[in-house]
């Protein structure tokens, strides 16, 4: 049965992209895609050219290739006006979004392009967002291995990276109709020519996935310090078992499988992929400990934010609500300096790379 999920919610304002370099990193490595996407388009056209970028967070790591995208469409059409959204779920911090993108967030550059009109939507991206046919480019990264709902708890781990039988099914099955539907929401958005560019996690073709690609396992990691916990008494057995992402990592097979079905709904809907391909980011906290920049107790203390500024929400919400919220935070600032300390103990192993899978996508003209 599936079960509802905790709130998900990345850290605020302006935690995420000041602890997520990687994240960033991906997207700059995703620029070309969305370059190529739009110097595809005919640009002729007087309606507003519309962006949107969906599960945005706080907008700050994508901001280098919306620069890049809008200072090429200023380019090629001067007169255009061109519109960016930002798009999360309504409980999202938007007033950290638009002080990014308005440089006016602890000296960090902002979007720096004019005449472009900037919105957000506190929407989520399986729901429709943009009226139909309006939306020229949508962009998408490391935002929708997020599922819809939580297929079912996982009780001996906490992602679906290790669940087996039935359970694995039925995450596979959620991932793949969750797939279809934020595709067909897009198709009916999209006007005529136009594109979508995704950076998506995956587990690639050799097996890896994000934080498990030879070294020590994230999730396994984020297990063992949730686990001791409980072994601790400091958390219940029902505690424990809450603690389930609701995450899929598709594979390149499953994320191009809708648009091999000439048949399907997803090609009926106009949508063709364009370029699909798996990328390895190395992670960069780990790059800088091992270039000896970092002594462990740094690697330590920059490495752990960044996997606290999107799993917090998880832990959070596992634990029973009945609990007093200054004892629940205490208890995930317990969690934390756990990891934290194992890291500085043991360092060899640890870091997250990224494993994604990244795709352009058309729309028939």
């Amino acid at each position: 049965m599936a079960e509802a999920a905790a709130t998900i919610r990345m850290r605020g304002a302006g935690y995420y992209s000041a602890h997520t370099t990687g994240a960033k990193l991906v997207i700059d490595r995703a620029t070309p895609l969305a370059l190529a996407a739009i110097r595809a388009m005919d640009l002729s056209g007087a309606a507003p050219f519309a962006i949107a970028d969906f599960g945005a967070a706080d907008g700050g790591t994508s901001l280098g290739l919306h620069r890049a995208v809008l200072t090429e469409l200023r380019r090629r059409a001067p007169d255009r006006a061109l519109t960016l959204t930002h798009t999360d779920l309504p409980h999202n911090d938007f007033a950290t979004v638009f002080q990014l993108v308005q440089g006016r967030l602890d000296g960090r550059e902002g979007l720096g392009v004019p005449g472009v009109f900037s919105f957000a939507s506190g929407t989520s991206f399986y729901d429709p967002i943009f009226p139909p046919g309006t939306l020229a480019l949508g962009f998408s990264a490391t935002a929708m291995h997020w599922l819809s709902r939580l297929p079912a708890p996982i009780a001996e781990a906490v992602h679906a990276v290790f669940a087996t039988g039935a359970t694995q099914a039925a995450f596979r099955e959620q991932a793949a109709a969750d797939w279809q539907r934020i595709l067909l929401l897009r198709a009916v958005e999209l006007a005529p020519g136009g594109a979508l560019v995704f950076a998506n996690f995956s587990t690639d073709e050799a097996g890896r996935y994000l934080g498990a690609t030879g070294g020590r396992n994230m999730h396994a990691c984020f297990g063992a310090h949730w686990r001791a916990l409980h072994a601790a008494g400091a958390i219940t057995e029902a505690e424990v078992a809450r603690a389930t992402f609701p995450q899929y990592y598709r594979s390149v097979a499953e994320f191009r499988a809708p648009f091999e079905d000439a048949a399907g709904p997803v090609r009926q809907a106009g949508l063709r992929l364009e370029e699909c391909f798996t990328l390895v980011t190395p992670c960069p906290y780990a790059a800088r400990f091992a270039a000896g920049e970092w002594t462990a107790a740094e690697f330590a203390r920059a490495y752990v934010p960044t996997l606290r500024s999107w799993s917090e929400s998880t832990f959070l919400g596992a634990l029973d609500p009945a609990r007093p919220a200054a004892d629940r935070q205490a208890l995930i600032d317990r969690f934390y300096a756990a990891y934290e300390a194992d890291v500085a103990a043991d360092p060899a192993g640890h870091g997250m790379d990224y494993v994604h899978c990244l795709m352009r996508v058309s729309k028939a003209a």
